[in-house]
């Protein structure tokens, strides 16, 4: 069993410092194979931003696989966000724009979407979409194959299209022909899990879409700080909904989401 910590949507510079001490607590009682934060690390892509969100990267478990969000993009400074969108992210998170991590039962991949020509709205692009299908396409697939990015590939029906990164179905054809598994978000800082053959009818093995909350930024949309820990076998996979409980001061596992994956795809399950 393989255990991954699904952190998004930090926020440095909108963060809510009762919540930093608390949660590397949880982390490190946890004891994750892997850390995954899935973008917009900071609120306005500043040096100091990046520099309070490197310190606090650092108080967690490692490996962690990290991509930017809409918000590690500069939104004010122009030159900066046409001409270097994300110095301060490489300079001060990570210079991997596309950070891989493989073991004997798991591999994660991370892929930019955000994009300086939208202020909210992500892409990917076919180079990306190749390389995720030559880098997961060549594993064996034993492993449970698992993409990380800012934006999600998919939602529960209510949120319609809006929200989906761009290319959503070219993508998801071609995740379908090398076995991505998961596909890990944020963005909509708002807990959800998704079986994709209810929205792409795509030929081969369907995936879960899972989106993390805000961990730590007050900028909560009506739901409370909130991450997954997911635990991960090759058939099976169970998602740990962790919220903030201010009267406790703590977080604590809120819902339990379980899936099954059998011969003809994923199906929800009951611990």
């Amino acid at each position: 069993m393989r255990t991954i910590a699904h952190l998004s949507d930090l926020h440095f510079g909108r963060v809510d410092m009762e919540l930093l001490a608390p949660l590397t607590t949880f982390l490190g009682n946890v004891q994750p194979d892997i850390v995954v934060v899935s973008g917009d690390l900071t609120q306005r892509a500043r040096s100091a931003e990046f520099i309070a969100a490197r310190a606090f990267l650092d108080t967690l478990p490692v490996p962690q696989i990290i991509v930017p969000g809409n918000h590690d993009i500069p939104l004010y400074n122009v030159m900066a966000r046409f001409g270097t969108p994300l110095s301060n992210y490489q300079r001060y998170i990570t210079q991997d724009l596309e950070p891989f991590y493989v073991d004997g039962e798991i591999a994660v991949l991370g892929i930019n979407t955000a994009r300086s020509l939208t202020i909210k709205s992500g892409r990917i692009n076919k180079g990306q979409i190749e390389r995720v299908r030559a880098k997961l396409g060549n594993l064996d697939g034993s492993l449970m194959k698992i993409l990380v990015t800012h934006h999600p590939f998919d939602l529960p029906a209510h949120f319609g299209n809006t929200h989906l990164v761009g290319l959503p179905a070219l993508a998801m054809s071609q995740f379908a022909s090398c076995g991505v598994n998961l596909l890990l978000a944020g963005h909509m800082h708002a807990s959800h899990a998704v079986i994709t053959s209810d929205r792409y009818k795509t030929s081969g093995l369907d995936a879960i879409a899972i989106q993390a909350g805000t961990a730590t930024s007050t900028r909560g949309r009506g739901e409370s700080n909130s991450f997954n820990i997911l635990r991960i076998t090759r058939n099976h996979l169970e998602i740990e909904q962790v919220g903030w409980t201010a009267e406790r001061a703590a977080f604590a596992i809120k819902e339990i989401l379980t899936f099954a994956l059998t011969p003809t795809g994923w199906i929800s399950s009951r611990p």
